[in-house]
């Protein structure tokens, strides 16, 4: 689900609100996604961050994500966060749930109030009671698309979030071979959830994957080919899926992120140009 240039207000809870990468290297980091989607970024003071410094990355006027120093025990990632109307209950839902809430809540200058968690399955999730006037777009070319929570765990996985935040969940795979499953709010999809299979090694950490839109006027394969040119790393070559074409990135600091191309689904095009490395 897209949630627009919407007020935060507008959000219910449940539905992916902002995300953010974590990085070694700010000015490396934000040259890369400049470069590959054209974002703008500006600094806000921030007291959870290690610096004192977040970076609100921007298109065309509208924010698009955050941006902050790692400190040392902090890998560079991407991290989803999804909006809950109060982060003091989600908290101690969170810990209800067989989750633990690693930070918070914390109240952010003009960012409301967050509350950083590790799910039940061990996926590291931001749960955030956004201000009133805060923006977010989504669903146009080079912002957030969706997201997949990558787990060993899927019962784990599907209890918690379910519980939380009242999802409907629905398996979408085979539930064997492929344990693909939707979550959805009101018959609408707004999250998926994914059991990592012989493609993720064993010790692969639990961890959401963050999608961004590709423009079709450049393409999947071409933004897979930018990114290699700015110093990042194409992880999955581009392939052909029923939702679109997609490859799996990272950014020079090795943050993994997937961008996809909706106008290119396997239906549209009639096969597969590259084998789907998800299709056992």
């Amino acid at each position: 689900m897209s949630v627009g240039s919407a007020s935060a207000s507008a959000i219910p809870a449940g539905l992916p609100c902002w995300i953010e990468v974590a990085c070694r290297d700010e000015a490396m980091t934000q040259q890369f996604y400049t470069g590959l989607f054209g974002w703008e970024f500006e600094v806000r003071r921030d007291p959870a961050t290690p610096t004192g410094r977040y970076w609100i990355a921007s298109l065309a006027g509208e924010p698009t994500g955050g941006l902050y120093e790692a400190g040392a025990q902090t890998a560079p990632g991407w991290t989803l966060h999804i909006s809950v109307p109060h982060t003091a209950s989600a908290a101690e839902w969170v810990e209800y749930l067989g989750g633990q809430v690693t930070l918070g809540p914390v109240a952010i200058p003009d960012r409301g109030s967050i509350v950083h968690a590790v799910d039940a399955s061990g996926a590291p999730v931001v749960l955030w009671e956004a201000p009133p006037d805060w923006r977010f777009v989504t669903g146009v070319p080079n912002t957030f698309s969706g997201a997949d929570l990558n787990a060993h765990d899927g019962p784990a996985a599907d209890h918690f979030y379910t519980k939380l935040f009242n999802y409907a969940s629905h398996q979408i795979g085979d539930g064997e071979t492929l344990d693909y499953a939707e979550y959805l709010i009101e018959h609408t999809p707004v999250l998926y959830r994914y059991v990592m299979g012989s493609e993720y090694s064993r010790d692969t950490p639990p961890h959401w994957l963050v999608y961004f839109e590709v423009d079709p006027a450049r393409g999947t394969d071409a933004t897979a080919g930018q990114a290699l040119m700015l110093g990042g790393t194409v992880v999955i070559q581009p392939y052909d899926t029923a939702y679109g074409r997609m490859a799996i990135l990272a950014d020079p600091d090795g943050a993994v992120f997937a961008v996809i191309d909706h106008s290119r689904t396997l239906d549209d095009i009639g096969r597969a140009e590259v084998d789907d490395p998800y299709d056992d």
